[in-house]
């Protein structure tokens, strides 16, 4: 699970309002974390919004940190925590917290990106079905 959320170049294909996302910088750290930076472009009807943020991907630890850089928000950071619970069976939490910078923008998209926040875990257990394929109860 860790892999297919780490490989954000793939969430425009199936992460609810991610319209495009495109790597722009990707370091390998000596502690073994991996470094990107990205932008996303989230879409909901006519509103269409970019930000970047840089994404920490850390194997060792289990764990992958998004923080905001620049784009429509005051601030943006999200976790994801990986616990294993079995050969290949895993726990996740997942932290998010965010403010838009403009209190409009934050009136017409904050209610849908929390919907959307929402929906991220089931469109995340569905692309793991696709990718890992479901295993019988």
């Amino acid at each position: 699970m860790f892999d297919l959320v780490a490989d954000v170049e793939r969430y425009p294909q199936f992460v609810p309002l991610c319209r495009d996302l495109k790597v722009r910088k990707r370091t390998s750290n000596d502690d073994g974390t991996e470094v990107l930076v990205a932008d996303m472009t989230v879409a909901y009807k006519l509103v269409r919004e970019s930000f970047r943020s840089r994404v920490t991907l850390d194997r060792a630890k289990l764990q992958i940190l998004v923080e905001y850089l620049e784009g429509p928000f005051s601030h943006l950071q999200n976790r994801w925590t990986f616990h294993p619970t079995g050969e290949g069976t895993c726990e996740i939490e997942f932290f998010i917290d965010y403010e838009f910078r403009s209190r409009t923008l934050g009136m017409l998209m904050g209610a849908m990106f929390d919907a959307a926040f929402r929906r991220f875990a089931v469109a995340f257990e569905k692309r793991a079905d696709e990718v890992y394929g479901r295993k019988p109860a």
